[in-house]
């Protein structure tokens, strides 16, 4: 069964919560996050991206970009200033966005249940990127982002929850410029027991986003337990933290891929090749309206491609996505992309860009080709994570996203 635990979160004054808090690290670039950091020298990019304080020639995972974090999230506590809480405790972060409002608990989760799929993956991870935030854990000493967890909602966590909020005041509470109101509060004491209790329930916890997050945890784990002959398992470092949502708050937005070349096809030949497995349709919307539907743009058109007869998904849960067919019976026999997880000749943008960026890309050259897809359902998610299968790399985009910076766990 699941293991929850309170911890003593290292958090901003509230004073200076909406300066601290910044995007996760991984949904912008380098030169997007300096752009956001430019005037604020309190925010948390400035330890999750702090190769933007470095020569923009330097190498983002070099010594060094380590190093200027540690110092940095030094710099904040004192500056900003960050406080600890004195006792063990859970937290309740709510996000509301236009018609979304999801409430989850922030705790610390075990490494070893993640490690045994007691907390469940859905995608693999890229090792560049695992060594990129395993290095960043080690040398700063704190996790510095949320994993983004989800469960089968219990109906009495969701009431302590509420009661919670309705009685308590919050300790932050503000709306960034992309329009999401974050709100924090802290639970109350005696609520620790009935939260580990009702968690502990749970069969499986499930990873929505945030795997490579995890996956760095658990290698942090390997290398703090080796280098401590008194490990006993009961060090901060055997945890990670994680917001825990209910399935039926989460909302997911699709994740679009686009193409930097056709492989020396041209306009023509690439869509007879194709229609092999696909019936093709000009379209006059940028987005499938259902699933079993798939939206191209091309040469300034938009396309809708429906898959054809020649289209004879797997037997694996996953291979019934519309990511994977895309994958399997486009991206591969077309574009010679076999792994979307190291191929340069494709990348993915995120269902909050829209598809007037997918346009932007391709309209001014630098894609050749865009694909708008029907977001994946939660329900999928949690099914092909319990049959131990993974997606395809990049195949949801939850929104609202978690802030860094605004609870962090030390290790």
């Amino acid at each position: 069964m699941a293991i929850i635990r309170p911890f003593k979160g290292l958090r901003p004054d509230p004073r200076v919560a909406h300066l601290v808090a910044s995007v996760p690290y991984d949904v912008v670039n380098r030169k997007e996050a300096a752009e956001l950091a430019k005037d604020n020298p309190i925010s948390f990019l400035r330890v999750t991206r702090s190769e933007i304080e470095l020569d923009e020639n330097t190498d983002a995972y070099s010594n060094i970009v380590y190093q200027k974090a540690d110092a940095n999230m030094k710099r904040l506590i004192e500056e900003a200033p960050l406080i600890i809480d004195e006792e063990d405790r859970f937290y309740i972060y709510r996000l509301i966005w236009k018609d979304v409002n999801q409430v989850g608990i922030a705790a610390t989760f075990s490494v070893d249940d993640y490690n045994k799929d007691i907390i469940m993956k859905h995608e693999k991870t890229r090792r560049a990127k695992e060594d990129d935030r395993t290095n960043h854990i080690v040398t700063t000493n704190v996790q510095t982002g949320a994993v983004f967890l989800t469960y089968k909602g219990i109906p009495d966590v969701n009431d302590l929850v509420n009661k919670t909020m309705q009685n308590n005041k919050p300790i932050y509470n503000f709306k960034t410029q992309d329009g999401v109101t974050h709100t924090v509060w802290i639970m109350p004491k005696e609520a620790n027991d009935i939260i580990v209790f009702e968690i502990g329930k749970a069969e499986h916890l499930y990873i929505a986003d945030g795997h490579h997050r995890a996956a760095s945890a658990s290698r942090v784990q390997k290398v703090k337990m080796e280098a401590n002959p008194n490990h006993t398992g009961k060090e901060e470092y055997n945890y990670f933290m994680a917001v825990l949502f209910p399935a039926e708050q989460l909302k997911i937005l699709p994740y679009n891929r686009v193409i930097f070349d056709l492989k020396n096809l041209t306009n023509e030949s690439f869509l007879e090749k194709v229609k092999i497995n696909f019936t093709i349709e000009e379209s006059k919307t940028s987005t499938p309206n259902e699933s079993g539907k798939i939206c191209m743009y091309l040469d300034n058109k938009w396309y809708k491609l429906t898959p054809n007869k020649n289209v004879v998904p797997g037997n694996a849960v996953s291979d019934k996505l519309d990511v994977s067919i895309l994958q399997d019976f486009l991206l591969a026999p077309v574009l010679e992309i076999l792994d979307q997880r190291t191929d340069n000749n494709i990348d993915f943008i995120g269902g909050i860009r829209g598809t007037e960026e997918l346009e932007k890309l391709v309209n001014s050259g630098v894609a050749k080709l865009a694909f708008s897809m029907y977001p994946v359902g939660v329900n999928d998610l949690i099914n092909i994570s319990e049959v131990g299968e993974t997606m395809p790399p990049k195949s949801t985009w939850f929104e609202p996203k978690l802030r860094d910076g605004l609870v962090v766990h030390k290790i």
